[in-house]
């Protein structure tokens, strides 16, 4: 039985999610012409906004813009070209809906300038390894998501090896978190994600998530990303990232039942769906 009282309401000055329900959704808006599901469907500015405000009314917590690939073999994006895909984006969704938008992006530039622009929180698959990002973190008093990653998008899925995937995922993202505290980033608002398909293998990401609840014990509030990915392909031998629904729509019951706090989506009203029943009987 989940408890519902103030601890379950994160605020911070410009911005709150409420997770007194369970577990929350991250719609995914990806302004890219290259992401392995959505690459090239929200280059349009108008669509783009269209698309986070369809994802919002439909039950998103939180929209995730980025403006960088990271799928397998994706190349470094520079940071003139990150903000002339998002900043627009983010300035008019700022004006239009109340939830958090968060930048989803590893470089310091472009996450001040989304900042600026009305973005209220950072999910930086490097785990803020740039001190410069812990630093505006800390000054903004902003969340955090802290993924893990073993390599760079470009080479991750060449033959990615652990000794203990678990205990090395874990135990990287503690110290990462530990060292954000340092520079001042509230635990609070710091939130880990295992790093589902950056770097691991099929058994990478099953081990992973069956011991999901190794990493909900940290105390830190976690974060999920299996929306449409490779693995779950792999499992259906569904090719075409669009059609792995149900199969994705498995992971978030799964995760929302275990306590994960937060779930990034590409299908947000389906998941919706998944996750408010899973919320419901796990209550």
């Amino acid at each position: 039985m989940r408890p519902i009282n103030n601890e379950n309401i994160l605020k911070w000055p410009k911005g709150k999610l409420d997770f007194s329900s369970g577990c929350i959704l991250m719609g995914v808006l990806n302004v890219t012409p290259d992401s392995f599901s959505d690459g090239g469907c929200f280059l349009d500015v108008d669509a783009a906004i269209e698309h986070a405000l369809q994802m919002a009314d439909a039950g998103a917590a939180i929209i995730d813009i980025g403006g960088e690939s990271t799928r397998p073999g994706s190349k470094t994006v520079s940071a003139d070209e990150q903000m002339s895909r998002t900043i627009p984006v983010i300035k008019e969704i700022a004006k239009r809906i109340s939830i958090p938008i968060s930048i989803d992006t590893s470089n310091y530039e472009v996450a001040l300038a989304s900042l600026e622009a009305g973005a209220t929180m950072l999910n930086d698959i490097t785990a803020l390894s740039d001190d410069r990002m812990c630093r505006l973190a800390a000054e903004y008093k902003v969340p955090v998501v802290l993924m893990h990653m073993q390599g760079r998008p470009s080479s991750m899925q060449v033959e990615p090896k652990y000794e203990n995937v678990v205990e090395e995922v874990l135990q990287f993202l503690l110290e990462r978190a530990g060292r954000a505290e340092k520079f001042g980033v509230d635990k609070e608002k710091i939130f880990i994600d295992p790093g589902i398909g950056f770097g691991k293998t099929l058994e990478h990401n099953l081990l992973l998530l069956r011991n999901i609840d190794r990493f909900i014990c940290s105390g830190y509030r976690v974060l999920v990303g299996t929306s449409r990915k490779r693995f779950i392909g792999q499992i259906t031998g569904r090719e075409k990232p669009s059609d792995r629904i149900f199969g994705t729509a498995a992971t978030v019951a799964l995760c929302a039942a275990a306590g994960v706090s937060i779930i990034r989506v590409h299908d947000v009203a389906e998941m919706a769906d998944v996750a408010r029943v899973a919320n419901t009987i796990c209550k």
